[in-house]
């Protein structure tokens, strides 16, 4: 018997051009936003006043959209004009600053456990968040004696260096871990985490094991790092907590009960985001 399939209904041509276009329109919108605040990476310590012009050329953009996008941010508060058509950093920054102060489940859980932290070890604490393909330090708790340009709030540190991003390492799932390494295969073998993608999973297995890192010199000579991870409430790595200080104001004992600090302060720190994130639990972040 011949039987006939019914016609699937196709849209009108007219509703296909507007999905088309919605989507184009959608596609166009991310771009520009992304360009857009692209702009804000451009103003560093070591370059922190731009010209109109200079933004234009550095992102490669047509004049039109460059004055469109420098007036967006401007208009915003997020860059600042100053003389002869040169920007800076604007006064939004320090107001979204303020508020991650009060808002940011990390950040409040960490204050009283650095605090004591600092106490017991005698040495300056770091609180870091885990930033793409970095960590970003969020707190810090310095003492008197604190070494020369220790980590501080707002700076970054590459993933593969340092007790505060190594340590983060291990608790990446699976498929970051083969994503990472296929990309920085080379940068992990210098790094001394594995020569090979069998020796890194193992490396990794005993610091997940062990629970803590501590690295020697690997940003300031003779200062030592300890640190610990931080979870959120169902148990995905957000970052580190940890120490840092002089390695020669610390004795063997004194490592080891360091250590024992550090631990318990990671440990303590989760609980804490777990018992205030309520309907606000902070998730872990892509690695890039």
């Amino acid at each position: 018997m011949d039987t006939k399939r019914p016609l699937k209904k196709k849209k009108p041509l007219a509703a296909e051009a507007v999905d088309t276009l919605e989507d184009g329109a959608g596609l166009a919108a991310s771009n520009s936003l992304a360009r857009t605040l692209g702009i804000l990476n451009l103003f560093t310590p070591a370059a922190p006043l731009w010209s109109t012009e200079a933004i234009i050329q550095s992102h490669g953009m047509s004049r039109s959209s460059g004055y469109r996008y420098i007036k967006a941010l401007a208009d915003v508060g997020l860059i600042s004009p100053v003389s002869n058509g040169y920007y800076i950093l604007g006064p939004r920054i320090v107001e979204l600053d303020r508020q991650i102060r009060q808002c940011d489940p990390l950040y409040i859980a960490g204050g009283p456990v650095m605090k004591e932290l600092v106490e017991e070890t005698r040495q300056s604490a770091l609180l870091c968040a885990l930033f793409s393909g970095s960590v970003l330090c969020v707190r810090e708790r310095l003492t008197d004696d604190s070494p020369a340009n220790l980590f501080t709030r707002g700076q970054t540190r590459p993933l593969f260096q340092g007790a505060a991003s190594k340590i983060v390492l291990p608790y990446l799932r699976p498929h970051q871990l083969r994503s990472l390494y296929a990309k920085h295969a080379p940068t992990i073998a210098a790094a001394g985490l594995g020569s090979d993608w069998s020796s890194f999973r193992a490396t990794l297995a005993k610091i997940r094991t062990a629970g803590y890192i501590m690295t020697i010199g690997e940003f300031n000579p003779g200062v030592i790092g300890i640190s610990a991870p931080v979870f959120n409430s169902e148990g995905h790595i957000l970052g580190s907590i940890g120490i840092a200080g002089a390695e020669s104001h610390i004795t063997r004992a004194e490592k080891d009960r360091c250590v024992t600090a550090v631990i318990r302060a990671g440990q303590q720190i989760s609980d804490r985001i777990g018992a205030i994130s309520v309907g606000i639990n902070r998730t872990a972040r892509a690695v890039g």
